[in-house]
């Protein structure tokens, strides 16, 4: 069938976006699903960050590439093999297909899945394949989901079946911003009741950290982002304190005003500055964890002496080491019970053929999620 869909072909554009136009919409054509892959309609699909690093380059994928990742959508057609979803099921995308046979899937860990890693690196669907053409050859898949299109072709494993009295808009975040930001507190680091918390970088993935936070009985929730009007919001959502880390003496600010330091802080900006006002205000005896994804060649150094001295942990968080199928379901429950405010990251909502002045809004750090309306 013929698809419209959002496609990259070269990383590193000029920006503003809305001039350089790194994104083509284009007519693919999509294959029907092969055994074990289902096709969906694409009904809404946010804006992430780990986009944007693929067309700014700090995230090197295999191009031409049809974007997107953080979505919700209906099933059209099951392939053979997937008896457990049916036409007319609503599904959000999960960026991340487990296999369930290699080690850290066995381990319960499907977030680590080895061949997960492999196929999203390669530009594959989970079982190699690739169901995009153009013109003038195959079009890789972004992170096995490619949701930046009106249909898509995916393993089962990059889909959890979700309730239909939901709108669409809001059950895409729950396929990335939500899973990576509040499975970050509840799973990686399992915070306790009373703990005090911190969030540096507040995007999508970092406000969803504090609802996370909030909801888990946190008793101080920091906020710390380079934006005023981010801040604003994080007070709205439940933070006690909130600063600018723009002022180069932040950290000892922050330090001074808890009595020396949060134990826990969350960064989620992906950016080596961000860590390390993180790691900075982070008590003694505290864990500093990172969900961002930086580029590469970046590294993050701190006094080696303090991790053992201060008896410091430092962990790294990916999908919020979130089981999908387990976790979704419950995040959905407690945004349902009023207890995880998600439909309030949402700033803005845009057309496909606007996706490039899109990527200007979140690249200016104004916006946490643009929803995409398909």
């Amino acid at each position: 069938m013929r698809i419209k869909s959002a496609v990259l072909h070269k990383s590193g554009a000029a920006t503003p976006y809305a001039e350089s136009k790194p994104i083509k919409i284009e007519s693919l054509e999509l294959d029907p699903p092969d055994q074990g892959e289902v096709l969906v309609q694409i009904k809404a699909a946010s804006l992430c960050h780990s986009d944007l690093s693929v067309i700014d380059g700090s995230r090197p994928r295999p191009l031409p590439m049809a974007l997107g990742h953080e979505a919700s959508g209906v099933v059209v057609e099951a392939g053979e093999g997937v008896n457990d979803l049916v036409p007319g099921d609503h599904v959000v995308c999960v960026f991340v297909p487990s296999c369930g046979q290699c080690i850290p899937c066995q381990e319960g860990r499907p977030a680590l899945c080895e061949k997960g890693a492999e196929s999203n690196a390669a530009g594959t669907l989970l079982h190699g394949g690739k169901r995009l053409h153009s013109e003038t050859g195959e079009v890789n898949h972004h992170v096995g989901v490619s949701a930046f299109s009106e249909y898509v072709v995916v393993s089962r494993h990059s889909l959890v079946k979700v309730p239909k009295d939901i709108p669409f808009e809001k059950l895409a975040l729950f396929g990335c911003a939500v899973i990576t930001g509040v499975g970050a507190v509840i799973n990686t680091a399992n915070i306790k009741l009373g703990s005090t918390v911190a969030v540096v970088g507040l995007g999508g993935v970092g406000l969803s950290a504090l609802l996370g936070a909030v909801a888990a009985g946190a008793s101080r929730v920091v906020a710390v982002d380079i934006n005023e009007s981010k801040l604003k919001m994080a007070k709205e959502l439940g933070a006690t304190d909130t600063f600018l880390s723009k002022d180069p003496d932040v950290v000892n600010v922050i330090r001074e005003q808890t009595g020396g330091g949060l134990d826990y802080t969350f960064e989620t900006a992906g950016a080596v500055p961000a860590m390390e006002v993180a790691y900075g205000i982070t008590k003694r005896g505290g864990t500093t964890i990172t969900t961002g994804l930086p580029h590469p060649e970046h590294h993050f150094s701190f006094p080696y002496v303090t991790l053992t001295a201060e008896e410091r942990t430092i962990k790294g968080s990916y999908v919020g080491s979130c089981v999908p199928k387990r976790d979704i379901p419950r995040f959905i429950d407690l945004f349902k019970q009023d207890r995880l405010a998600v439909d309030k990251l949402v700033a803005d909502y845009i057309t496909l053929d606007e996706i490039n002045e899109g990527f200007d809004k979140l690249a200016k750090g104004e916006y946490s999620r643009i929803i995409i309306k398909m």
